[in-house]
């Protein structure tokens, strides 16, 4: 039984998610409770697989989008649930959200990508850190395969506030 919380923190890239996210866990410890950073995809087997993947743009989407899901998986079984049965506050810096924002866009079927993950532990709280996506290609120190171009970064905004509504 859950008995923990889970905060995830969403946006485009260069919206501040990872420094919000630290910031957050900083202040949750210093108010003495248990807090556990996490992000997406993971340093484990299969994100690895999926940060070699990034520079190789040939790589089919959907491909990708069944990766992203693995990885969650293991995400989860590894890290999250375990922690919440502890009674951990999580922070995620990205979950779900940003499967759906970005993927339905390159997959071109949202539906599916939502189905590929409803095996997915429920946020308690989801957080959109929401910037003009200049902005957002700005503070993008290195270079991410095909979300670092402007036109998708403003198709990926709108899917967020979409799924903000």
């Amino acid at each position: 039984m859950k008995k923990g919380f889970l905060i995830v923190i969403e946006g485009i890239d260069g919206a501040g998610k990872t420094t919000h996210a630290r910031k957050l866990v900083r202040w949750l410890r210093k108010k003495g409770i248990q807090t556990r950073y996490t992000f997406e995809p993971t340093r484990g087997a299969i994100g690895r697989i999926l940060e070699k993947m990034a520079s190789k743009r040939k790589v089919d989407v959907r491909v990708e989008a069944l990766l992203f899901a693995a990885d969650r998986i293991d995400h989860l079984n590894k890290i999250i649930r375990p922690l919440l049965e502890k009674g951990f506050i999580i922070i995620s810096d990205r979950y779900v959200h940003s499967s759906i924002a970005y993927q339905s866009i390159t997959v071109g079927d949202q539906r599916w990508v939502e189905e590929l993950n409803k095996f997915a532990e429920k946020p308690d709280l989801v957080i959109l850190l929401d910037v003009d996506p200049e902005i957002g290609l700005r503070r993008i120190k290195r270079k991410r395969a095909r979300f670092e171009r402007i036109e998708i970064l403003k198709k990926v905004r709108e899917k967020y506030l979409e799924l903000a509504e």
